[in-house]
């Protein structure tokens, strides 16, 4: 199935396995998924959205990663938007990261969501921390 999607203006067009959830669209304070506006920054997995309480990748402490994964699972890699632009991970959240033994990927929101995309549609059990883009 193709979905034609609107991202930061730019069309996109997703072949998408039926049921997939899918990012499609993001910016001005919220994500697009499934038909349906969502604010704020998100925690997306192939089994659902949930709302994460950070504005900015300062915001992002190991203690909000740790309650994530145990409630939604680890994924075989998680993709971190940190915003509008790619950022470094604070040192702190890295090693924490690495310690755990979680596989991760740092990049702006926008490239983050459709990585997302493309490995969901794959069949990859992956899981993107998107922080919204105002």
């Amino acid at each position: 199935m193709a979905d034609k999607v609107q991202s930061h203006g730019m069309s996109v067009t997703l072949e998408s396995a039926d049921g997939a959830l899918l990012v499609e669209a993001y910016g001005e304070g919220g994500f697009r998924l499934m038909g349906r506006r969502v604010e704020g920054s998100l925690f997306v997995k192939e089994t659902g959205f949930f709302p994460v309480e950070v504005n900015e990748l300062s915001d992002l402490a190991p203690a909000t990663l740790d309650a994530l994964l145990a409630e939604h699972g680890k994924p075989e890699i998680l993709l971190i938007g940190t915003g509008a632009q790619m950022a470094l991970l604070p040192k702190a959240l890295r090693l924490h990261l690495e310690q755990n033994d979680i596989g991760y990927d740092v990049m702006s929101t926008g490239a983050a969501a459709r990585t997302y995309n493309v490995l969901t549609i794959e069949g990859r059990d992956t899981a993107a921390l998107l922080i919204q883009v105002p």
